[in-house]
């Protein structure tokens, strides 16, 4: 539930069995509490003075005086000091009172007041309010037992406020805590993303977005291993552009780049979830395709020929294409030079061949 929801003796879990166990282990009984309410008018008649001479003493330490700031806050608080030096005496000490009493020890820490600057004024106003019973209660007795009284509710009053400024400050605490671990949550996230981000720049090629040759060769040396646990064939594509020095030479490096950029993207549009396509380097391109056989890998490099032609019809590309399994898996460096080796007998065949 919503702290906006709850009293604050909900929110401290105080009940009328809670104030009754305070009381009593500061021995403050029913006849003690009806004592301090026979005196109801004595402040009543000398409740300015005392607020009065309260506030003088306050004002003159320049801390106070600092939190106070202003002629209408001073007001405002000459008014509710008023009505907490009357309900000391008025004889009602309920779940209200004690609601009041929390209260106030909230607002005091809202406002910046320390804990030391809290007890400097309940002993002035102590001092204050008996000075003016002194005054008026001419029995010894009486005196003293009204005054022993005073200053057990006064340390009732004291726990009271004092157990908002803990909460208040555990409030704070966990609030922080709560903060900082989104924040590390948050933080952990993006360190994981970026790190995943790096992992992947550090194995793509930046023209083309495609595995660059380190992990071209990490992927066949995985995937030749799970063929050959698996007893399935695996087809290794090799290719490059014909006479593409001539490109560069002819249109430029942006030209060149632009046509390495389209095949890299026929190769991701045409290729299998489970193949990896790679710019080995330069302008030569391989595919590593697991459970494929070459004639299955011939027919994605077909679409792969004619997504590019259609976009660049004066260029061709030549393809060699190795296969191992199931009888013999040769090894990643030997699968490369067999499709390599296909790759130039299809180059002699002049455009946009595959040799298998």
């Amino acid at each position: 539930m919503k702290r906006t929801k709850q009293t604050l003796l909900e929110q401290m879990k105080i009940s009328d069995v809670e104030i009754s166990h305070r009381m009593q282990l500061l021995t403050l009984n029913k006849d003690e509490l009806d004592l301090l309410y026979s005196h109801k008018k004595i402040i009543e008649d000398n409740i300015d003075i005392i607020v009065d001479e309260f506030y003088e003493k306050q004002t003159e330490i320049d801390e106070i005086s600092l939190l106070i700031g202003d002629a209408d806050t001073l007001i405002r608080l000459r008014t509710a000091q008023r009505k907490y030096v009357m309900d000391l005496f008025s004889g009602n000490y309920d779940s209200e009172y004690v609601n009041n009493r929390l209260r106030i020890g909230m607002v005091h820490k809202r406002i910046g007041v320390e804990p030391k600057l809290y007890l400097s004024a309940v002993r002035t106003l102590k001092h204050i309010v008996t000075k003016s019973l002194k005054r008026i209660i001419t029995k010894r007795e009486i005196l003293e037992e009204t005054l022993d009284a005073l200053d057990k509710l006064l340390y009732f009053d004291t726990t009271l406020v004092f157990d908002t400024y803990i909460d208040s400050l555990v409030g704070e605490i966990e609030n922080a805590k709560s903060k900082t671990e989104v924040y590390a949550k948050s933080l952990e996230e993006k360190v994981a993303e970026r790190t995943k981000q790096l992992e992947e720049q550090a194995q793509k090629d930046p023209l083309t977005n495609l595995y660059n040759q380190r992990a071209m060769q990490e992927s066949l040396r995985r995937d030749l291993s799970s063929s050959k646990r698996r007893q399935v064939k695996l087809s290794f594509v090799y290719f490059d552009i014909d006479k593409f020095k001539d490109i560069n030479d002819k249109f430029g490096h942006i030209k060149g780049d632009k046509v390495l950029k389209n095949i890299g993207q026929a190769m991701l549009n045409n290729v299998r979830d489970t193949d990896t396509p790679c710019r080995y380097g330069g302008d030569e391109f391989c595919i590593i395709m697991p459970e494929c056989n070459s004639e299955d890998a011939k027919s994605i490099c077909e679409r792969i020929i004619k997504e590019f032609r259609d976009k660049y019809p004066e260029i061709s590309l030549s393809i060699g294409i190795a296969e191992t399994g199931l009888d013999e898996y040769i090894d990643g460096d030997t699968l490369i030079k067999k499709a390599d080796k296909n790759m130039y007998l299809a180059k002699e065949e002049n455009g946009f061949q595959i040799r298998v």
